[in-house]
């Protein structure tokens, strides 16, 4: 078994990404029920917010799952943090922010730490400041982003040369084909975010999964670079609108503005690309179906020791 599995009492090295405000105990349920880590994103959610979530994941699934608290995003850290005690959430990923004040904290409840990074430097910080796990993001990836733009290909091998403590790959991963790659660049396994939008099991808009399967490999658009808050989202409407903003000098308390937790349930829940947007990764151009989530992990499981065994066979002809 994967070490990532053992540490983290689950069946396969998938795992899910935070996804904010529309972060929801259906489609983090069913991850953890198909043998990943669900994941439940706090974004901007009030405490009464998330812990309803909480609540109702549980009632779905007596499985491991963790929560992602965002920490420049969210303003209830320590609200988050007595929810994670509270309910005893056996894993929390921290992202957007400096973790070395939060991870002690974390550690003394027994709590499972991992920190989203983007860089080696992040990378060693973060493992220097006591965190177990480190997600390695390349900027393929959906949402908000490193400025420093590095793609998961070269940032995995750098890291994980870098760093003890398990990696997981993040970024234009999808499918079994993707899992391999990663774990070959030395990942110990992957983190899934738009290939999850895409399922049956994720309660989004119809609109928004046809908008992801149907997307062309060149149908994401990166929008914020002007103003330092890199995003990845589909090229839509409203992600057209945010690029015109940006040509004509938006100011940062503006672009945040426009691109607050309300425009994007617009477009995740609603189904309104002309007035909210979506999160999506480049990994958009390559997804053509809406399986299960546990079809989809099963399907990539057996995809990777296809493939595993193909290039096996290949490497002993030599």
């Amino acid at each position: 078994m994967n070490d990532i599995c053992r540490f983290f009492h689950i069946r396969y090295p998938i795992i899910q990404g935070g996804m904010g405000n529309i972060s929801n105990a259906q489609l983090t349920s069913a991850v953890s029920e198909a043998g990943g880590l669900g994941t439940i994103g706090v974004g901007t959610m009030t405490p009464d917010e998330v812990e309803n979530i909480l609540m109702e994941t549980r009632q779905r699934t007596n499985r491991p799952f963790s929560v992602n608290i965002p920490i420049q995003v969210t303003p209830y850290i320590e609200e988050m943090l007595s929810l994670v005690f509270k309910h005893k959430i056996p894993v929390v990923s921290l992202s957007a922010g400096n973790p070395a004040p939060i991870i002690p904290m974390l550690k003394e409840r027994g709590v499972k730490v991992i920190v989203v990074t983007a860089s080696v430097r992040q990378a060693q910080k973060a493992e220097a400041a006591g965190a177990d796990v480190l997600v390695a993001e390349g900027y393929e990836a959906a949402g908000i982003n490193s400025h420093l733009e590095l793609t998961t290909m070269t940032l995995i091998p750098q890291i994980a040369r870098a760093v003890r403590v398990p990696v997981i790959a993040a970024g234009g991963i999808g499918d079994g084909k993707g899992l391999l790659a990663a774990l070959a660049l030395g990942a110990k396994g992957v983190q899934l975010g738009t290939r999850l939008i895409a399922t049956k099991d994720a309660p989004f808009h119809e609109d928004y999964k046809q908008l992801v399967i149907k997307a062309g490999e060149n149908e994401t658009v990166i929008v914020g670079r002007t103003v330092g808050r890199v995003r990845r989202i589909m090229r839509t409407a409203y992600a057209e609108k945010l690029l015109d903003y940006e040509k004509s000098g938006v100011t940062l308390e503006e672009f945040n503005r426009y691109t607050s937790e309300d425009y994007h349930r617009r477009g995740a829940l609603s189904g309104d690309f002309v007035e909210g947007f979506v999160n999506a990764g480049q990994i958009s151009g390559f997804i053509q179906d809406i399986p299960t989530v546990q079809e989809l992990f099963d399907q990539m499981m057996s995809e990777a020791k296809q493939q595993w065994n193909e290039l096996r066979e290949m490497f002993l002809e030599q």
